[in-house]
């Protein structure tokens, strides 16, 4: 499928999701964040590709929202009169977004954020959403909201206190400041730092295939337990991790990691 903002590469068992708006810096139209959701459903369907990278092309990951282009989606905002309807309209478009964002999450397959320049604002609730995230040194990050007069509302403000802490989380969410990638380094934003655009890409590409050389069965569970236990106490997110290896185990790809310890050969994993 074609897509206005996205453009979607499979190679191998790996897929390459592109920010494609370049001329625009990625900034975020609503396609971006609707396109979302037919994508990771098919990347979640398709067992041929195990792992997801995230990048963006031109410049930049993404300048942020298309407040502009944005505005006609949100025409609720223009009534004069705010009465329940309307705000119930406004509420579920709302929702639109927030779907879309958890896309990547919702998604079986682990999903890399590549990110280069900016990840301003709605970039920042997309790379969020995904499992790790890298970057290049001219990487600039910022929860941009409370300086355009709104409260982030399609995930961020739920999934960064998870990766920074909420001391971090909170500065960033109430001084809309930027930060480098450094500093992004420094509070768990971002797994790595590579020197350029090139060098992220195949950074991230060596990572992915590290991945995709694993157990299928084995690294979507493992996501799955990670996600589960967020919010959980340990006990219930033990259950919950007895369970997903309750129907995990035996299997194919365990039968294959067996015989290749014993052949002293490196396992080929079918995902079954």
């Amino acid at each position: 499928m074609s897509y206005e903002f996205y453009s979607v590469e499979k190679k191998g068992p790996i897929a390459w999701v592109w920010l494609n708006r370049p001329d625009k810096k990625n900034s975020m139209n609503p396609p971006a964040w609707t396109e979302t959701v037919p994508i990771f459903k098919d990347l979640d369907e398709d067992d041929n590709i195990r792992v997801v990278i995230m990048a963006g092309k031109g410049s930049c990951f993404s300048a942020g929202i298309d407040l502009l282009s944005m505005i006609p989606l949100f025409s609720e905002l223009m009534e004069k009169q705010q009465f329940g309807g309307i705000k119930r309209k406004f509420f579920e478009k709302i929702e639109l977004l927030q779907n879309g964002i958890s896309a990547m999450e919702k998604c079986r397959k682990p999903v890399i954020a590549a990110i280069h320049s900016y990840c301003i604002g709605g970039g920042l609730d997309v790379v969020t959403a995904c499992d790790i995230r890298l970057c290049t040194k001219d990487s600039t990050f910022s929860l941009r909201e409370a300086a355009i007069g709104f409260v982030a509302d399609v995930g961020v403000l739920q999934r960064i206190p998870q990766i920074v802490g909420q001391g971090v989380a909170r500065e960033l969410a109430f001084t809309a400041k930027d930060i480098d990638a450094q500093r992004a380094k420094e509070v768990n934003l971002v797994n790595a730092v590579y020197d350029n655009y090139e060098e992220l890409l195949i950074e991230a590409e060596k990572m992915a295939q590290q991945i995709a050389d694993n157990s299928p069965l084995a690294v979507q569970a493992s996501k799955a337990v990670l996600k589960y236990g967020i919010g959980k106490s340990i006990e219930d997110s033990l259950k919950f991790n007895a369970a997903v290896s309750n129907y995990t185990i035996p299997s194919n790809d365990l039968m294959a990691a067996v015989e290749s310890f014993a052949k002293k050969t490196k396992p080929q994993f079918p995902g079954t």
